[in-house]
């Protein structure tokens, strides 16, 4: 084995490894093992549980159960990869080699880089000590999401807040689909006309691309929803029921409004992960620094990303995770070969935004807010043919297809089952 510049000899060492086990660690995993099968791939997360985060917000609105959407991490390996369950401490890409929490070190030839985003809950003030009680939900946690549907349940008129954090988040809809699910519900049960129902974000526009705009303005109008705009969730006080905002005034001012709460969603601040974060890898604002188009890191040219922890313009969503999985696949065995990357990946991205039970607004757009839609139907009207998709054909996409390397070929569109 090569030595570093330090003189110490790598723990382990791999063509491939991929830091990172989730949707697209796994996909891309799956996909190089189908396309090249000797080749030796190593795997690291020390996540032992695996989730379908996509169907969070439906757990929240008690349409799936949790379990349903939780898998073992082991049974998802793709065989012949080899899952080294540890955290990262730190990347030494001059070295190629990677750093473990455990002091290891692992040694590779090409590098890709997945390894999601981080909730940040603990930069709200007080927000920890009250979650998953008082009042105080989220379906952005496994912990607490089930307790977002007893709230909705249990509220039967008062003040409910759902909140939504300075961008970027993963799926940028689903602070919002939350708060049309929980008014459905109250309206359904006949406590919506009692129920001041609120949705505070952060920044001054509802929905990132302006061509589903309409669509989701229809929806707040419908349900009575009040938005707030450039309203930032900076403190909770759960057993007061208290939300402290800190609000951006035209003049450019900020000042902060308190505002009394029965039912309290919160969506955390979010950024890549720390070890990601404070890494050469790193662009200057914390994320992954690669080619929109290539997905190769735009300072070593033996690393490669995807996922929520790339700093493109994309929507972090799962959509955009499976669009990418191909394009890295492709122009990291390219790589391998010594021949030029060809794999273009678009801006792909698509958030189902659940309007109500059964009515989802399918958006999906490329780099831009270009619309890109699948099906021969105006995606901006509420359909129940995509609620089936939401509930029952992508989950199965998931778990039987996206994750085995099985997957149809995403790099342009539009294949019908494509999400």
């Amino acid at each position: 084995m090569a030595q570093s510049e330090t003189g110490k000899t790598p723990d382990l060492r791999f063509t491939v490894v991929i830091v990172g086990g989730g949707a697209a660690g796994i996909a891309v995993a799956a996909r190089l093992r189908q396309a090249r099968p000797t080749l030796d791939i190593a795997i690291i997360d020390p996540s032992t549980t695996h989730a379908y985060q996509p169907g969070w917000t439906l757990v929240g609105a008690g349409v799936m159960t949790l379990k349903s959407t939780l898998r073992q991490e082991g049974g998802l390996i793709p065989d012949g990869c080899t899952w080294v369950r540890a955290a990262v401490a730190s990347f030494q890409p001059e070295e190629d080699r990677i750093t473990l929490a455990d002091g290891r070190t692992v040694a590779y030839n090409r590098l890709i880089v997945c390894p999601g985003l981080q909730l940040d809950w603990d930069k709200i003030e007080g927000l920890t000590e009250t979650l998953g009680r008082n009042g105080v939900c989220s379906n952005y946690s496994k912990d607490t999401v089930e307790y977002t549907w007893t709230c909705i349940q249990s509220l039967s008129g008062g003040k409910a807040l759902f909140t939504q954090p300075p961008m970027p988040i993963k799926c940028a809809g689903a602070p919002q689909k939350i708060a049309y699910l929980a008014s459905d519900y109250w309206r359904k049960e006949g406590t919506l006309n009692r129920t001041t129902v609120e949705f505070c974000l952060a920044g001054d526009a509802l929905f990132g691309v302006s061509y589903y705009l309409p669509a989701l303005q229809k929806a707040v109008d419908y349900y009575g929803i009040t938005l707030q705009y450039k309203h930032t969730l900076i403190a909770v006080n759960g057993p007061e029921r208290k939300a402290t905002f800190a609000v951006s005034g035209p003049d450019g001012k900020t000042e902060n409004i308190v505002k009394d709460f029965d039912m309290l969603h919160v969506t955390p601040p979010q950024s890549a992960p720390d070890f990601v974060k404070k890494s050469p890898l790193a662009n200057a604002a914390g994320w992954l620094d690669v080619d929109p188009s290539t997905l190769r890191h735009a300072r070593y040219a033996n690393v490669f990303g995807l996922g929520d922890v790339i700093g493109t313009s994309n929507a972090k969503t799962m959509a955009a995770a499976r669009a990418q999985t191909p394009v890295v696949t492709a122009n990291l065995l390219a790589s391998l070969d010594g021949k030029p990357l060809s794999s273009i990946y678009d801006g792909y991205g698509a958030c189902p935004l659940t309007v109500g039970y059964g009515k989802i607004v399918l958006a999906e757009f490329l780099y831009g807010g270009k619309p890109a839609p699948s099906f021969p139907y105006d995606q901006r009207k509420p359909s129940r043919f995509a609620w089936f998709l939401k509930t029952t054909v992508f989950p199965r996409v998931y778990w039987d297809m996206m994750l085995k390397g099985r997957d149809i070929s995403v790099p342009h569109h539009p294949e019908w089952i494509k999400f």
